[in-house]
């Protein structure tokens, strides 16, 4: 019987690739966004032409209550989540004296409950199964910090540690769970970047380049494939930290 992965935030960028290459591999796979409804159709239909076994479920995984709505459908679906990718979140770049705490709530919520939800929702059937991977999208700004991203570093540095420590509490149910921090991938999240600042930053990289959501995606894939990997923060950044 085919394994069921949920890809949270998966309607474009890396969260798309990462459902594609597991549709590729023959899982079962549940897409999601909670905004992006007309590019979440379009993500459904690409995957649905490689793999028919491909659903779509809409919806605000940072709101437990409508994660558990989502959970129950998937249930029904496939019976529960073999591989969960938290992949949703945002990102927000000004000065700490700028922000407020309403886009403290805002970054924290996408970037931290979303993971803490979606894993409290899917950790039961995985330890009835005893085997299951978590694998946590994070950013190496929760390693290191960025200047003028203090709480998305504080978000992404909170999903590192919630990582190290689901590690420990689900191993002995034969279950990994494992984080990688990204550094600077080509997806929508640097639209705001002028080119200069873009060139700028590619030349703080020693590859040069900024990463590709593929090849974050084929990162992932690895990670889930092996069992004995568990409790690790992976960084994938082209060697800038």
């Amino acid at each position: 019987m085919n394994k069921t992965v949920f890809v949270t935030g998966s309607s474009r960028g890396i969260g798309f690739e990462t459902a594609k290459i597991f549709a590729e591999n023959s899982f079962n796979v549940i897409i999601n966004a909670k905004s992006s409804m007309e590019e979440l159709s379009n993500a459904l239909n690409i995957l649905k032409k490689i793999n028919e076994n491909i659903i779509s479920i809409p919806g605000d995984v940072s709101d437990y209550n409508k994660a558990s709505e989502i959970f129950d459908k998937i249930e029904e679906a496939f019976g529960g989540v073999d591989i969960l990718i938290n992949n949703a979140g945002i990102s927000h770049f000004s000065p700490f004296n700028d922000t407020n705490p309403e886009i403290w709530d805002t970054i924290i919520k996408n970037n931290l409950f979303s993971a803490l939800n979606c894993t409290r929702l899917s950790m039961g059937y995985m330890i009835h199964q005893k085997s299951g991977s978590i694998v946590n999208i994070s950013s190496i700004w929760g390693v290191s910090g960025a200047s003028c991203e203090a709480v998305y570093s504080a978000s992404k540095g909170a999903v590192n540690a919630f990582t190290k420590a689901m590690a420990k509490e689900l191993g002995p149910s034969n279950i990994c769970v494992n984080a990688v921090a990204l550094g600077v991938i080509d997806t929508n999240m640097n639209h705001f970047l002028s080119c200069d600042e873009k060139k700028a930053l590619k030349d703080e990289i020693p590859l040069g380049r900024f990463g590709s959501p593929r090849e974050a995606a084929e990162l992932t894939y690895s990670i889930v494939k092996n069992k004995y990997l568990t409790g690790q923060i992976i960084t994938f950044d082209g060697g800038m930290i």
